[in-house]
């Protein structure tokens, strides 16, 4: 059996493994990268591995980081299985072809602008028909479900408890005399959410394949999260300011109209007029109020009282680019738009009318990946650029973690005690590299064991002595690499953990002169090779990141 890492490795986003066992090549997940410039050319890449060769595709879940490569897969000649949950299968039909329309968006856009430069045009990864054409493929199951996949692979979900549907794989495949026991867990949920049930405890694992995203952070308690949530609301309504919250049209969008309509009901807040702008979030508001045998005790209560979460005085759903234009002249209003990284999507308009008010707040409810619009906001960024225009960022900036549908380091260590009381190895992905290395290092004080961290295109293959680790190629070396050079931050638990160092070489003015000079040389070959071949915008993508780079440096200086 073996393992390769095919994306979301050190990095949030991408998740992507292909399974060999028995002869036959399974895909766990086919997610789109988020992020930085550098991930998303990734999206345009080839696929590392033969399409045509792959037997089977299996979803965690509907989020476009875990499923927005698969309209791809069939793009490029896939014509298999997707095996998921049936809320899943529901949902991806709404996010892959809102997915498809988004590129389809942005590459207009940004085509008008090459074509003034003279340069090729672009075309999306796929189209919003390519997608839906895709689904047709798609087949649901029930949670807890025994599926013989091929002759010794057999594959059981559990509920994740991340977002309608979610689910951790476990994959049971007997080789010989030989039974491994691997779970994916995909993205582990938060604990207490609403609707949801809490993530499932999946016994007996021996192999774990599990997310790391916030491996070195602890949530916000309800209570404080909410109690916060009010006074934001409050305080940017008493100002005349709009609150426009980027969110997820998936879960996040509905939670929190959840906690806004309690909020309401218990007159902690004044009357205010709340706009859901996304199509995509009303759609999938309408498959979670068909959705009961999914939710929880607390919530199958309520809707057998009569009572529905999601009836909130003074909510508008618009649908139209007409309604979502008309938001440009409100006030005193909550403003909920996708996407919940800010990196595309309406949201970005409604960031462009608001940030440089004063008066306005933005609040983020979940996790920023490294390299997006929300990550560099909430890293207090003053001036951003949006669709080519330079904004000043005025408005009130705030983050509240609580809300995010992912476990904090706590659920992800209780998880690891369920799961893996008899585990043999504990593999982390998708996470940044300081997450992960603070969580490998509590899991080792916790259960003994030193979790595994693959690089990209790093492959696990099973053997009589254990685990075989087998690198990746010099090419996907250099991109991992190259990736970790253009972020090479370091969390404060990382640093503390870290062992002292011996004192470094002090610099002459000369040698800081001479790298300087080779840093002017190195910048001038990129635009020339840049201007050669008439990609003005990559010249000016690549200037305005070294440029945001230095700006950081001098206003928030070095980390020591």
């Amino acid at each position: 059996m073996k393992v390769h890492f095919v994306g979301a490795a050190k990095v949030v986003t991408g998740s992507c493994y292909l399974l060999e066992a028995n002869g036959k090549k399974i895909l766990v997940d086919c997610g789109l990268y988020q992020g930085n410039r550098r991930l998303k050319e990734r999206n345009y890449n080839q696929f590392t591995f033969d399409v045509k060769e792959i037997d089977h595709c299996l979803l965690t879940h509907a989020h476009t980081d875990h499923t927005g490569l698969v309209p791809k897969l069939y793009r490029d000649g896939y014509r298999g299985p997707v095996l998921t949950t049936k809320a899943t299968v529901e949902l991806c039909k709404i996010m892959l072809p809102d997915s498809g329309h988004i590129q389809e968006m942005e590459v207009e856009r940004k085509n008008r602008k090459r074509t003034r430069a003279g340069a090729p045009p672009l075309t999306p990864i796929y189209t919003a028909d390519e997608a839906t054409e895709c689904t047709q493929y798609f087949q649901g199951i029930e949670y807890n479900q025994t599926i013989q996949l091929f002759p010794g692979i057999e594959v059981i979900y559990h509920d994740a408890g991340h977002i309608l549907g979610s689910a951790m794989i476990e994959v049971r495949v007997t080789e010989g005399d030989k039974l491994y026991k691997i779970v994916f867990s995909g993205d582990i949920g938060n604990k207490n959410q609403p609707f949801i049930q809490d993530p499932s405890c999946v016994p007996d694992m021996e192999y774990i394949v599990m997310e790391s995203t916030y491996g070195d952070r602890l949530h916000e308690d309800t209570s404080d999260r909410m109690e916060r949530l009010k006074n934001i609301i409050n305080a940017t309504y008493n100002r005349g300011g709009n609150l426009v919250i980027p969110s997820f049209a998936i879960e996040r969008t509905q939670d929190l109209l959840y906690y806004i309509n309690l909020l309401n009901d218990s007159k902690q807040i004044p009357p205010i007029n709340v706009y859901v702008d996304s199509p995509l979030a009303v759609a999938a508001t309408g498959i979670f109020e068909k959705s009961l045998p999914y939710f929880d005790d607390e919530t199958r209560e309520l809707i057998r009282k009569g009572e529905n979460p999601f009836n909130l005085p003074r909510l508008h759903l618009t649908q139209s680019v007409q309604e979502s234009i008309g938001l440009n002249e409100v006030s005193r209003s909550i403003i909920i738009s996708a996407s919940g990284m800010a990196d595309a999507g309406r949201i970005k308009h409604h960031l462009k009318h608001n940030l440089w008010r004063p008066e306005a707040t933005v609040l983020f409810v979940g996790y920023q990946a490294e390299g997006t619009l929300g990550r560099r906001l909430v890293e207090g960024e003053k001036q951003v650029t949006i669709h080519g225009e330079e904004i000043a960022v005025k408005a009130h900036i705030e983050n509240i973690d609580g809300f995010s549908a992912h476990a904090d380091q706590q659920g992800l260590l209780e998880w690891v005690a369920c799961t893996g009381a008899k585990a043999k190895g504990i593999i982390l992905i998708h996470g940044e590299p300081e997450a992960q290395a603070v969580l490998a290092e509590k899991i080792k004080a916790q259960s003994g064991i030193e979790p595994m961290i693959p690089v990209l295109g790093e492959t696990f293959e099973w053997v009589d002595t254990g685990i075989k680790r087998i690198a990746p190629s010099p090419e996907m070396i250099a991109e991992d690499e190259a990736l970790t050079r253009e972020h090479p931050t370091v969390s404060q638990n990382t640093r503390q953990t870290q062992q002292p160092q011996l004192k470094r070489h002090q610099p002459t003015h000369a040698e800081v002169n001479k790298a300087l000079m080779k840093l002017r040389g190195r910048i001038k070959d990129m635009m020339a090779k840049d201007q050669h071949e008439q990609d003005m915008n990559a010249v000016l993508e690549d200037l305005q990141a070294m440029t945001d780079l230095v700006e950081t440096k001098i206003h928030h200086g070095r980390q020591k």
